[in-house]
Formats: structure tokens, C-alpha cells, sequence
């Protein structure tokens, strides 16, 4: 079999950090230790090469212009023709003019379920955008069994493969309990508070949460913490939250811009970390809190529903009284290692990597 060239989008590096990222930086670090396979990361200004490193087998290409259409149009079919490439693979989205064979993962249809909580536009534009390239591709992925059924039911395509998210190392190793305490309370005045990490959308549920931390006075002896980007604004939360008195307000701390070792020492110092989001394609800050051995308790829908090893730190995001009882049983948390593990045998790159490579023997073989 001859040694395979493999084309990798890499345009989500150009901008701010998302989840598509982590998702191609964790999947082709453990790929390009194939030395059987070359690959081409392309990108308009992403520093590739301090992601996956000076090697032999990996070459770097650049974007014309930050123009999606130009990419999609222009750039990526002349330099998948130009370096001869056998398959090209996509988030979400395939150019329309097919120069080699395409692998498209589709992390989630979360707008096709759950409609209300996404811009009209939106939802009329990436059914007809997903559902084409998703048709186009030769190999479809996406990242949890919930995606996978969804995607199945909404598009009519049955040949799926999973290729899950994983949990990078950092978040399992050991750490000096009393110095991040320490650092939290110089740089935010945190001790003992509870952990939501998550971008800004009506869907993820922060007003639930704030209601709770608020009626049950759970504020008399920690702190909320949201970290996460305002991507959506969400005007229900913020009418309540203008209700409250200042004491109240001022156990209340959002964080918009933290970096990776900021966010890292603010989950490992953290009492609880408490995920109460609607729907989710997969649902990864659970996983690496609960790696961390911090208490966390977590949603029991969508995608999180495959996340058994938190057995009754499980809770129904509808159901206020279910989630102060989690929150007062996750204070008392046990089994923090065994969690742990779990999360580390069956999220990994890894495993990730070799259904992808599957796939791809799989695909060839059908077209000898």
C-alpha cells in the first residue's frame, strides 16, 4: 500500500480557541506517528509547526487569503492538487470541488433537535451545508454515539464512525492542592466556590444554576464561578440576575478570557464543578474536571448520557430540586479516582487515531 498523503483544514487555528481545535491538535499528534503517512496541515496564520512539531512526515501549507469562500474554493483544491493528495479531511463543512477524497467530521446537528435555542438563519443554512458535505464525503465522523444516531436519523447516512474527544495528560496529573488555593485567592479572591466552564448560550443553562446557588444560599458559603466566552447574550439570566442583592452579586465571578494554565489552576482549585448544560455533541469540561479528581457533578442528557462512570452525579437540567440534591451529595464526593481512570481508558487520542485509520483501510479497500 503506498504511503498516503493526508490534507488537514486547519483554518480553526487562525482564530480563537474552540473545540474543532483541540479535536484535530489532539487526533493528528498521536496520527503523524505513522511515518507510513505524510500529512499537509494548512492554515492561513496558525503556528502549526509549535503544535505538531518539526517532523519528516508533516508539512505545512499556508492560505491565500482568510476569506472562508476563498478557502473553500480557491486555496484548498489547488493545494490538494498540487501536492497530490489522497484524502483531505474537514470540520463540518467540504470545499464543493472534489480533488481527492474527503473525510468530513460533523461534531454535532444539536440545531436540528433542539431549534429553539439557534438563530433561524443558522439553522437553514448549516442543515443544507452539513447534510451536502456529509453526503459528499467518502468517510464521515463525528464524536459521541448521541451525534452519531442524530446524524444518522436527520441525514439518512448509516456508514458513521465515532472518533471520540479525549482528555489531554495535563488534566490527570498530580498537583499541590495548597498552592493553587493559595494562587486563586491572590489573583481572584477564590477559596471555596463551584465551577461552570462554558461558552455563553441559552442552551448551557447558567440561569438554572444561578437560580439554585441562589434559593438554596449556597452563596453563604462559596462562590459561583463561570468561565467561559459570551458568545450568545442571554437576557433571561441577566434580568434575574439583576434582582439580586449586591452581597449576593458579589459571590457571583464571570471570567470571559482566561488562558489554558489560568483555567487549569481555577478547575483544580475549585469545591465543585457542576455541568448543567441542555445538549451537548459531546460535553468535555465534565471529563476534564472529573479527570482532575475535583467533585463534579454533571447533566444527564444528549451525549452526556454516555458518561455512566458518574453514576449518581448525574442530574436532569430541567429539575431544580435534582440538581440542589447533587450539589449537596457532590460536596461529599467518593470514588474520585475511579472516575478518573475510567475517563482515561476510554477517551484517548488513541483510541481516536485507530478508527480513523480503520476507516481509511476500510475506504481503500472498498475501492480496490
Amino acid at each position: 500500500m503506498k504511503n498516503l498523503k493526508i490534507f488537514v483544514d486547519c483554518h480553526v487555528f487562525d482564530g480563537s480557541p474552540q473545540g474543532t481545535a483541540s479535536y484535530i491538535k489532539g487526533l493528528y499528534q498521536e496520527l503523524i506517528k505513522d511515518q507510513n503517512k505524510t500529512f499537509y496541515f494548512a492554515s492561513y496564520t496558525g503556528n502549526l509547526e509549535s503544535i505538531f512539531g518539526n517532523n519528516n512526515n508533516v508539512h505545512y501549507l499556508q492560505y491565500s487569503s482568510k476569506s472562508k469562500y476563498l478557502r473553500l474554493l480557491v486555496d484548498i483544491p489547488g493545494l490538494i492538487k498540487k501536492n497530490n493528495i489522497d484524502y483531505a479531511h474537514f470540520q463540518y463543512i467540504v470545499p464543493p470541488v472534489k480533488k481527492c477524497k474527503y473525510i468530513v467530521t460533523i461534531h454535532d446537528v444539536l440545531f436540528l433537535d433542539f431549534p429553539r435555542y439557534f438563530p433561524f438563519a443558522y439553522k437553514i443554512s448549516k442543515k443544507i451545508l452539513f447534510k451536502w458535505s456529509a453526503k459528499k464525503a467518502d468517510i464521515v465522523l463525528t464524536v459521541s454515539e448521541y451525534s452519531k444516531s442524530r446524524i444518522q436519523d436527520h441525514f439518512k447516512i448509516e456508514n458513521i464512525e465515532v472518533t471520540p474527544n479525549a482528555i489531554e495528560a495535563v488534566f490527570f496529573e498530580e498537583f499541590d492542592k495548597k498552592a493553587v488555593t493559595e494562587a486563586n485567592k491572590v489573583n481572584y479572591g477564590l477559596t471555596n466556590y463551584f465551577l461552570y466552564v462554558s461558552r455563553w448560550e441559552k442552551r448551557k443553562n447558567h440561569l438554572l444554576l444561578l437560580k439554585v446557588f441562589v434559593e438554596n444560599k449556597f452563596y453563604d458559603q462559596f462562590h459561583l464561578v463561570f468561565v467561559g466566552d459570551n458568545s450568545i447574550t442571554n437576557t433571561t439570566y441577566k434580568s434575574y440576575f439583576k434582582t439580586l442583592p449586591n452581597k449576593i452579586k458579589d459571590k457571583i465571578v464571570i471570567l470571559n478570557k482566561v488562558n489554558f494554565d489560568e483555567l487549569l489552576n481555577l478547575i483544580r482549585g475549585a469545591s465543585l464543578s457542576i455541568y448543567p448544560s441542555i445538549a451537548e455533541g459531546f460535553g468535555i469540561p465534565p471529563l476534564e474536571t472529573a479527570a482532575a479528581h475535583i467533585p463534579t457533578i454533571c447533566s444527564n442528557t444528549t451525549a452526556m448520557s454516555d458518561f455512566d462512570f458518574f453514576q449518581n452525579s448525574l442530574f436532569d437540567p430541567f429539575d431544580e430540586k435534582d440538581l440542589k440534591y447533587k450539589i449537596i451529595a457532590g460536596l461529599n464526593p467518593q470514588n474520585l479516582s475511579a472516575i478518573s481512570k475510567a475517563i482515561k481508558d476510554k477517551y484517548n487520542w488513541r483510541i481516536a487515531a485507530s478508527v480513523l485509520v480503520k476507516a481509511i483501510n476500510d475506504n481503500q479497500n472498498h475501492s480496490i
